[in-house]
């Protein structure tokens, strides 16, 4: 629904989850509501704003269900993001709570090639809270942040991001963010490991016809901090593919192959990013997707193979 220059829009979904050698304290199956969600916002003229609210979850592979009342509840809140923005030109500023820069995959299911989030995601925030400021000039898009990285409401983050377009199908993007300070904070929303660390993308993308393909390298450190805990840092590299082709007739398929290795050893007391130090573990989701006008229907394949876990 449309009214002058607001727009009000939702989305409903449900999701069901059944998965063969879970983690220890997780169900088999899941039957939830994914998202019952409302937008509002305002897209035109020198101020506008965003605001997102209602019920979510945020399923990722590799890592037990939570829950979408637990997820309401320990990580975003009722309105997850919400956001004015000041637009002058092609420089704008927002101010609120801000999808993060990081990474190539979304928050939400709905704004994701595949139902699940992958290994790398597990590694990055998806919210934080801030101030953004973006530019653009010819083939150059770029942003930089100053925000609460992991929901810490602790604003030592800093975050950027540049991107180039060769062309309407080919572009590159590298973004980078870390904390600045440290903090002992460890909460489900605010990881003591991951909101004390610093986090890097290479990420491709292209786009033409029917194709969607964005190739990516992700890097990760925390650093070595006894005064908060971390008596003996670790990083970790992965790589990951997401590609989607679009049938006719409303038909897709999604396909995400990934690997992700973390450093480190228990002898050394390394901290944990993964499934124990100086553990492993490669991923494959296939999505085949239907839909048609608002309506959609698509579920996930995915195996997670660990390696030297601890």
């Amino acid at each position: 629904m449309e009214g002058g220059k607001l727009a009000v829009t939702g989305i409903l979904s449900g999701i069901g989850w059944t998965e063969g050698n879970h983690v220890t304290g997780d169900d088999s199956s899941h039957w939830d509501i994914s998202n019952a969600q409302v937008f509002v916002q305002k897209t035109t003229g020198w101020w506008q704003f965003y605001l997102q609210g209602g019920a979510y979850n945020l399923p990722a592979i590799g890592v037990p269900y939570l829950s979408t009342a637990d997820t309401v509840k320990n990580i975003y809140g009722p309105f997850p993001q919400g956001y004015v923005k000041f637009v002058k030109g092609n420089f704008n500023v927002e101010v609120g709570a801000l999808p993060t820069l990081i990474g190539a995959e979304y928050t939400f299911s709905f704004e994701n090639m595949n139902i699940e989030r992958g290994l790398l995601w597990n590694q990055e925030n998806a919210v934080n809270r801030g101030v953004q400021l973006n530019w653009t000039h010819k083939k150059l898009t770029t942003a930089f942040s100053w925000n609460d990285g992991f929901y810490s409401n602790r604003y030592t983050w800093l975050s950027g991001s540049a991107s180039w377009a060769f062309n309407a199908a080919n572009s590159v993007s590298f973004i980078g963010m870390g904390n600045a300070g440290t903090y002992a904070k460890n909460t489900l929303a605010t990881p003591l490991t991951l909101n004390n660390s610093q986090i890097y993308n290479l990420i491709y993308s292209y786009t033409k016809g029917a194709w969607v393909i964005q190739p990516y390298f992700q890097y990760t450190d925390v650093a070595t901090n006894p005064s908060i805990g971390i008596f003996q840092g670790a990083s970790t590299r992965g790589g990951a593919v997401l590609a989607t082709y679009n049938f006719k007739r409303g038909f897709s398929l999604a396909v995400r192959p990934e690997y992700i290795k973390s450093s480190g050893n228990l002898a050394s007391g390394s901290v944990n990013l993964l499934y124990g130090p100086g553990s492993g573990a490669f991923g494959f989701t296939v999505t085949p997707t239907y839909r048609k006008d608002a309506f959609f229907l698509r579920g996930d394949l995915a195996i997670v193979h660990a390696t030297d876990s601890t």
